[in-house]
């Protein structure tokens, strides 16, 4: 997120910051959601309150069941709509947290319900970033002796984390990393982002599988592989901060909500195919405006711009809508700003966004960290201050 993060963090705890303005006022992040005063087709409707959350999931092909990942290191279970008392996961022990440290992702592998596996994405004691996998023990418990560490990475400041995991329509696990924190991508000539000997600042696919002696396995298809000074974990490359990636379910399209410096806030949109070897331009570009030296020969354009002089400071991607019991929004893909706290939709395409408007029902989120999706394809909205809240129908 942005690097005046811990000005933020002083003022609201938050994961994102006042951009380059500390000054700018955040919402009060321990404030849960206002009633929704405005009419529409569409509420929130609350699931509860935790300490700090930061993302919603679901295992898949499992309509009971959510998990609530904290920043503090543990997963909590909402089953049939009531929280239960104790914790899918706890590793806090593991975990720092603070700033825009912790856990920051988790992602069920796709035959969860035979493996039991998962995979969780933190920031260690030591300051680095690791993924790791864990089994279930039983449906609502994790067994926390199953952990297995998959991928670690050296980060050289604490903030710019990424944290999304994903599993893709292919089956392989996509990992969001920032670009090493810090102001401006500096470190090294070029910086992270751009320099593909680095994983950070990028989307990486792997997959998260032992594979004899190693950890996990790249795939063969991946677009860097085989070639010198490159890392062949990265898929996409040329990210800030992605704070928070999804892929429509419907095609399979990847939207990435990147964080920018001090000026702009961007939505990335294009299809899992076109993403292969692609750069989104940072840290030559912020936004759609210069930002460093360098050559973006077809480079992706981002989709949709917010500066922060409307109030912007630290994009939350989202989701497209799927969910059959909200028609006003299906297909149109929802996203906010952790300052501005309001909601949005617009549908995507290569070409750009149409019908880009606030989401009309909906009331302003008070430190907007998330949104999330569950089996069903239901939305959730997470505010760090604590609420956890899904979009229903009126």
């Amino acid at each position: 997120m942005p690097t005046a993060l811990i000005a933020a963090l002083v003022c609201a705890m938050s994961l994102g910051a006042c951009g380059s303005s500390a000054a700018r006022e955040l919402p009060n992040a321990t404030a849960a959601a206002a009633p929704a005063a405005a009419a529409g087709g569409v509420k929130l409707v609350s699931v509860g309150k935790f300490k700090m959350p930061l993302y919603v999931t679901a295992p898949p092909k499992d309509p009971r069941r959510v998990m609530v990942v904290q920043q503090g290191g543990r997963i909590s279970v909402v089953r049939d709509g009531k929280s239960l008392g104790k914790p899918f996961l706890d590793i806090s022990s593991r975990v720092i947290a603070g700033g825009e440290q912790g856990l920051l992702g988790l992602a069920f592998a796709p035959a969860y319900s035979k493996s039991g596996l998962f995979y969780v994405y933190f920031t260690r004691r030591d300051g680095k970033q690791e993924v790791a996998e864990f089994k279930r023990a039983t449906s609502d418990r994790a067994s926390i002796s199953s952990y297995r560490s998959v991928l670690v990475m050296d980060d050289p400041e604490s903030n710019h984390n990424g944290g999304q995991l994903n599993f893709g329509p292919d089956g392989l696990l996509y990992i969001g990393t920032g670009d090493g924190g810090g102001a401006g991508d500096q470190h090294g000539t070029i910086g992270n982002a751009q320099n593909l000997g680095s994983m950070l600042g990028k989307i990486l696919r792997i997959d998260p599988r032992r594979a004899g002696s190693k950890s996990y396995s790249v795939p063969a298809s991946n677009p860097f592989v085989g070639r010198a000074g490159a890392r062949p974990e990265v898929y996409s490359y040329g990210l800030r901060n992605p704070w928070r990636f999804s892929f429509d379910r419907v095609g399979s399209d990847l939207i990435i909500g990147d964080v920018g410096q001090s000026k702009a806030e961007e939505i990335d949109f294009t299809s899992i195919a076109e993403a292969r070897g692609a750069n989104f331009g940072w840290r030559v570009r912020e936004g759609d405006q210069p930002f460093g030296s360098g050559s973006l020969s077809g480079a992706i354009e981002p989709v949709i711009v917010r500066t922060h002089d409307e109030g912007w400071c630290s994009v939350t991607g989202g989701y497209v809508v799927r969910d059959r019991a909200l028609p006003s929004l299906r297909g149109k893909y929802l996203y906010g700003d952790f300052c501005e706290g309001i909601i949005y939709g617009a549908r995507l395409s290569s070409s750009g966004a149409s019908g880009n408007a606030r989401v009309a029902g909906l009331p302003q989120i008070a430190a907007l960290s998330s949104f999330g999706e569950d089996a069903r394809g239901r939305i959730y909205v997470v505010s760090l201050g604590g609420a956890v809240s899904r979009i229903a129908a009126r």
